[in-house]
């Protein structure tokens, strides 16, 4: 029945990533907070000048969804501001994304050379931490030690999924329930804190938990599908890198020419047979698993359609 509604739904709004953005686009208020949120980011950033709101500003403008922010809007209690929650959680995320590419050795961002490419690691260090600096900065200026403390869980939950990555890099036989907590700290944490953190409501906390699983799950299939993911990078990347994604772990498990490759050794075909093997297929069902447990967090809220219509947009996205 459930999943009845959920066609019939979708057939209403003219189905797929499109219908479900113009449904978001829709709520009230929503494109004022958007464009005070890009002002309100440029301030942050120039708020120190020189070379680290130098490279604040060049973060910047590489762009992105403002998905997490968003999240904030659509899930803030009646009267409460979610400006500076989104401006902060907004700062946290591009903090990671500068880090994530020095660590990972990406040259691109969007189509844009990345930070450390551009300025060198020992900038591209020193613009991170400024970021995060800044986002906490925002925060405290509000006086909400409650809100403080939720983005300080979620910035811990980055570090660690990031220790988790660098101990599974190589290794095929890292289990699927090791790369969700992965998942659930180098991503879904910040999800759930854009949730909470304007709101207050433990289910929307649940909720942004689950969609962010999702959201990486789905992430790591446009990696394996031979095109070029939003974040600019080449698709591929993980597998070069060894990074093992759900796609790549399901794919291993039947294919030794993919499970030689992920634990670093020949490339040649391998990325076609994740594709050609059904492995994309079933980790994108399992995002859709985590979509359809996020959305049983939404009874009773008042946004749910909007919310609806970004998990759909997540997890039918294809870049």
């Amino acid at each position: 029945m459930a999943s009845l509604r959920r066609r019939d739904r979708r057939a209403a709004h003219g189905g797929g990533q499109l219908s479900a953005i113009a449904t978001v686009k829709a709520a009230p208020g929503l494109d004022a907070y958007l464009e005070e949120l890009e002002e309100r980011l440029v301030e942050a950033v120039a708020a120190r000048p020189g070379l680290v709101g130098e490279i604040g500003a060049e973060a910047l403008a590489s762009g992105g969804k403002r998905l997490r922010p968003l999240l904030v809007f659509l899930t803030a209690s009646p009267g409460a501001d979610p400006l500076a929650a989104g401006t902060a959680i907004e700062l946290v995320h591009m903090a990671s994304l500068v880090h994530d590419d020095l660590i990972d050795g990406a040259e691109l961002r969007r189509g844009r050379a990345s930070v450390w490419s551009a300025y060198g690691p020992d900038a591209a260090r020193a613009g991170g931490v400024y970021l995060f600096a800044r986002a906490f900065a925002e925060l405290a200026a509000t006086g909400d030690a409650r809100a403080v403390a939720i983005l300080a869980d979620a910035a811990l939950a980055l570090v660690r999924g990031e220790g988790l990555e660098r101990g599974q890099r190589r290794r095929p036989d890292t289990t699927v329930e090791e790369y969700l907590t992965r998942c659930t700290l180098k991503t879904a944490k910040l999800f759930e804190a854009a949730c909470l953190i304007a709101s207050g409501r433990p289910e929307l906390g649940e909720f942004g938990l689950a969609l962010g699983v999702a959201f990486q799950i789905v992430d790591d299939c446009l990696d394996c599908a031979g095109q070029t993911v939003e974040t600019g990078k080449i698709a591929g990347t993980d597998l070069r890198e060894g990074i093992p994604t759900l796609p790549l772990l399901l794919a291993a498990r039947e294919d030794p020419v993919v499970r030689d490759a992920l634990a670093g050794g020949s490339l040649e075909g391998a990325l076609l047979r994740v594709a050609a093997g059904g492995a994309i297929e079933e980790a994108r069902r399992v995002a859709r698993d985590y979509v359809d447990r996020a959305r049983a967090c939404l009874d009773g809220i008042e946004t749910r359609e909007e919310l609806d219509a970004i998990a759909d947009a997540v997890v039918e996205r294809t870049a």
